[in-house]
């Protein structure tokens, strides 16, 4: 029983079929939020096409990986307290439900909002799931069940753009966001049936204030981050001093109260820092690409949006691919050496964006793809597992959750940092160009329009993508630097207890 008195270890052992059901679950709904993010990638120049609103083109993946990260942390807590069940259960409720509103969204500020709903929703998805096969898995086994967790990552990217663009294509961009549906009911059936937690009932005290601290402070920051420039100076100095603020305020509240909900001890730890940091750095370069990338392929390389499905597809199978060879490779070697190869890979992808022309095609823009997806899935495996097993079974939702926290916040600024370069560089080249891009999108729009039009606007596109793609390789050498600090020698086999 763990000291603190609140849980038990879950009743799933080694070699049930409930512990291989509960992993089928678990995979099934870490599939479930990371589709979301790649179907979208897709799709968006499509929605952006017949809803408009392009000045809020960043603002679809923003707000929704905004959400997610500053609740990562509140559901981590509670699951610690309460167990993994119900805060698993909330989670997908929210989320199943904000896909559901997604669908109906009738404008761009509509989307947002409902994207917001999905996004608190998947705050408890992932890491709740990696909690749970954290809880069920040894160390040396956990190298190489993330790494299979990982992959879905992977495969996300594949299937997500590939069905977008099909959907859209075919159907309506509008069922992109139903197809989650029947898997995430069927992941909460079977986490419902096949995981049993023994919950020992003690009195609690649930630290809201420090949840709507770190909900204000995070919330402004990235506020400020995202869309300073259309706040206007005032407002985006006001709200950045009200998250600076209210993040002050959270520490020393924080470091003060019995049950915290954000447990400042765990950062005395140079795994879970150097692990949590590299989350960032990865998230930061991954969305800083995949965001903008099936853009490019449509508007400055005038493609199909299966063709721009095609080019993230590329990176989605080197990504699956990478996670089960790096989680073996991890167990022989060492977490640092992954991660450093994980973090060249990322650094050479976004080097090869970089030279990325229209002329050149999608060719090139597949390959520089499939190299940051070999990154990407080396990356993502070795950093959660040595998380994990660096903290024992009762601080394993609050540590799982803290990598995933800054991933996710990493993402929201890749997002936001390389829109915000894009949007400035179109402003700085031509200011009536983030108006008139929107017509690239539609292959009708586009075909009526002047050649020296197109021509123009292309330019504009592709140069607006490259200091994008410049500031993503930024975030990839910092995840490079970053990974190079991760403890020398350390792998899975000096770490083999459960709990």
């Amino acid at each position: 029983m763990p000291n603190d008195g609140t849980l038990a270890a879950p009743e799933v052992r080694e070699g049930t079929p409930g512990r291989t059901l509960v992993l089928a679950a678990c995979l099934m709904a870490t599939f479930m939020a990371a589709v979301e993010s790649t179907i979208v990638a897709t799709t968006i120049p499509t929605i952006v096409g017949e809803l408009g609103g392009f000045n809020l083109f960043s603002w679809v993946f923003t707000i929704f990986l905004l959400t997610q990260a500053v609740s990562i942390p509140v559901y981590g807590r509670l699951a610690d307290l309460y167990g993994r069940k119900p805060v698993f259960f909330l989670g997908a409720g929210l989320f199943l439900t904000g896909s559901t509103l997604c669908g109906l969204a009738w404008d761009m500020p509509s989307l947002v909002f409902f994207r917001a709903i999905e996004g608190f929703g998947a705050g408890a998805i992932q890491p709740i799931a990696a909690t749970i096969l954290g809880d069920i898995y040894t160390p040396t086994e956990r190298a190489k069940i993330q790494g299979l967790v990982s992959s879905v990552f992977g495969v996300s990217a594949v299937v997500g753009p590939s069905m977008g663009a099909f959907l859209i294509q075919h159907i309506s961009w509008r069922v992109v966001f139903w197809v989650n549906l029947p898997i995430g009911a069927a992941a909460i059936v079977m986490i419902t049936l096949f995981l049993k937690e023994r919950v020992q009932h003690r009195q609690h005290q649930i630290d809201w204030l420090g949840s709507l601290l770190l909900l204000v402070a995070f919330g402004g920051l990235m506020l400020a981050l995202v869309q300073g420039g259309s706040l206007g100076r005032t407002t985006s100095w006001t709200v950045s001093i009200i998250g600076g603020v209210a993040l002050i305020a959270l520490l020393v509240h924080e470091a003060r109260v019995r049950e915290p909900m954000l447990p400042l001890e765990l950062w005395r730890n140079r795994i879970i820092v150097t692990g949590s940091l590299g989350s960032w750095g990865t998230g930061a370069t991954m969305m800083g690409v995949s965001a903008f990338l099936p853009s490019y392929v449509q508007g400055a390389m005038g493609y199909s949006a299966i063709a721009g499905g095609l080019v993230l597809g590329a990176m989605s199978v080197s990504w699956a691919i990478a996670s089960i060879i790096g989680g073996r490779i991890m167990v022989r070697t060492s977490y640092r050496l992954v991660a450093v190869i994980g973090a060249v890979a990322l650094a050479l992808g976004c080097f090869m964006l970089t030279l990325l022309s229209p002329a050149d095609g999608p060719i090139w823009a597949s390959v520089a793809s499939f190299v940051m997806g070999i990154g990407m899935g080396f990356c993502n495996t070795v950093f959660i597992v040595a998380i994990q097993a660096s903290v024992p079974w009762r601080q394993r939702g609050a540590a799982t959750s803290s990598s995933m926290f800054l991933r996710f916040v990493g993402q929201a600024a890749g997002a936001a940092g390389c829109g915000a370069v894009l949007n400035a560089t179109m402003l700085g080249m031509d200011p009536a160009a983030p108006r008139e891009v929107d017509k690239l999108m539609d292959a009708a729009t586009r075909a009526s329009m002047p050649g020296d039009q197109v021509a123009h606007l292309t330019e504009v596109m592709a140069a607006s993508l490259h200091n994008a793609y410049l500031l993503a390789l930024a975030f990839s050498l910092i995840t490079l630097v970053i990974a190079s600090c991760i403890p020398a020698r350390l792998s899975p086999r000096h770490q083999t207890t459960r709990n």
